[in-house]
């Protein structure tokens, strides 16, 4: 006698699981979203992450993407660079492949 599920069980399982595993990466990525100033003097360049992929760094426009591995794609007109993410609360680093990191902070909107 075999135990476990049925065929029709572990196909539903199976896009169960999937569907779970799309939707938390979904969340990781979408908590970037919004402005961000590199950390230093007040007058610091702001990159701001919008939700349909562009990026606007300072007043150059450019586009985003997630990857595999905690990485970002962002492209603009002068370069395309792939940075490893880490973002903890309101503070976020960039670390590109070579080493360097650019470090922010979250802008929080003052309310009215």
């Amino acid at each position: 006698m075999r135990f476990g599920f049925s065929r029709r069980a572990r196909l539903l399982l199976m896009h169960a699981s999937a569907a779970l595993l799309l939707v938390m990466a979904g969340c990781g990525n979408s908590s970037i979203v919004g402005k961000w100033r590199m950390s230093g003097a007040e007058n610091q360049t702001v990159w701001e992450f919008s939700t349909n992929g562009s990026v606007l760094v300072g007043e150059v426009r450019g586009r985003y993407k997630f990857g595999d591995q905690n990485r970002i794609k962002i492209e603009t007109p002068f370069s395309t660079t792939v940075y490893l993410v880490t973002l903890s609360g309101d503070q976020l680093v960039l670390q590109d492949l070579g080493g360097s990191k650019l470090e922010f902070t979250r802008v929080r909107e003052r309310p009215r």
